[in-house]
């Protein structure tokens, strides 16, 4: 006879269990089906993710350098302002000799006076304040006082003003190593990127950079167009010679450069100093703004927040570091946004 037995049912649990795992598996199927297969980026794609990290890296280079020249120049003013004070404070010490000296061949004489005493006990402020005492004093000893007294005055300036430029260049070391960090990060993340690229896309790459250069040093018409002014010319003359040299971010040359070390760089060799930065270059002279104005020499600013610069070549081409990767070379002037000319 058949049994009418119920079956046993399973457990809560287990069933709560069984439940889970088969959603999860449905799920799991649903999302295998809807997604799409993972591409790699193309090598253009690649090339222009590239491109806008070198750019970011070249912001961050030229804020790099602003805070590296200032970081130097507060060096040198406090070098000088502690010179001054070692300086001051001998001079205090040998005026305060020289009362000194007065007043031990007063004392071998008895002839001291109460006056001298308190100066000699105390601050020389307290001393001059009393007029009643003053006429005690020698004019040679009251004007030695005085003298004193200001250079006390011009050491507590000077120390106030060292602390204060300590501070400054505290904060601005910070802020080197910030832009420092800024411009690896950019680096390294666009060289990740063409990592992911195969050996030919690589090559393709590296032989369109060459190509670039190659016929930017020997095929470029650069007209006729004269120079600004003698040292503008000697200025680009200077530049010519180191066209091949490899951008490196923070370089002044000779060895590499990035942009705004290729400029000041040329116009040193002219005789002229120019600030450091392209920023800092851009108020360096008379703007010009009309492209059909510049002149062989002057300095060329591109980007709204002026983060590029290169010399006015002739016939609408600039000479310049482009950015990492590249080397000096010629290039169009309508290849980035222009924003003006600087002549010096």
């Amino acid at each position: 006879m058949a049994s009418h037995r119920r079956p046993k049912q399973p457990s809560r649990t287990r069933v709560t269990v069984l439940t889970t795992a088969a959603a999860a598996a449905v799920a799991l199927s649903a999302n295998a089906a809807n997604a799409a297969p993972s591409e790699k980026p193309s090598k253009d794609e690649v090339k222009a993710k590239v491109d806008a990290l070198y750019e970011q890296a070249e912001q961050a280079t030229e804020k790099l350098n602003g805070a590296k020249d200032k970081q130097e120049k507060l060096q040198k003013e406090i070098s000088t302002i502690q010179d001054n004070v070692a300086r001051g404070q001998g001079d205090l010490n040998e005026l305060r000799d020289s009362i000194g000296l007065a007043a031990a061949a007063q004392y071998r004489t008895g002839t001291i006076d109460s006056s001298l005493q308190l100066f000699l006990s105390s601050n020389p402020d307290d001393y001059l304040d009393k007029a009643s005492t003053a006429d005690q004093l020698s004019s040679q000893q009251v004007e030695a006082l005085k003298k004193i007294q200001e250079k006390q005055r011009e050491l507590a300036q000077d120390r106030a003003e060292a602390s204060e430029k300590l501070k400054d260049l505290a904060s601005t070391r910070t802020e080197l190593a910030r832009q420092k960090k800024s411009v690896q990060g950019k680096l390294a993340e666009a060289q990740k990127l063409l990592n992911t690229l195969t050996a030919a896309e690589k090559a393709s790459l590296a032989a369109a950079d060459a190509r670039a250069s190659r016929s930017a040093s020997e095929r470029v018409d650069l007209g006729d167009a004269p120079a600004s002014s003698a040292r503008a010319q000697a200025a680009f003359n200077a530049a010519q010679t180191q066209l091949g040299k490899p951008y490196v971010y923070g370089a002044t040359g000779t060895a590499s450069y990035d942009c705004s070390g290729l400029t000041s760089w040329a116009y040193a060799q002219a005789g002229i100093t120019i600030p450091r930065t392209s920023q800092a270059q851009a108020n360096a002279g008379t703007r010009i703004y009309s492209m059909s104005d510049l002149k062989v020499g002057d300095l060329v600013i591109f980007y709204n927040d002026l983060h590029h610069v290169a010399l006015y070549a002739g016939n609408g081409q600039v000479i310049h570091a482009p950015r990492t990767g590249t080397v000096v070379r010629y290039e169009s002037i309508n290849n980035m946004p222009f924003q003006f000319g600087v002549r010096i």
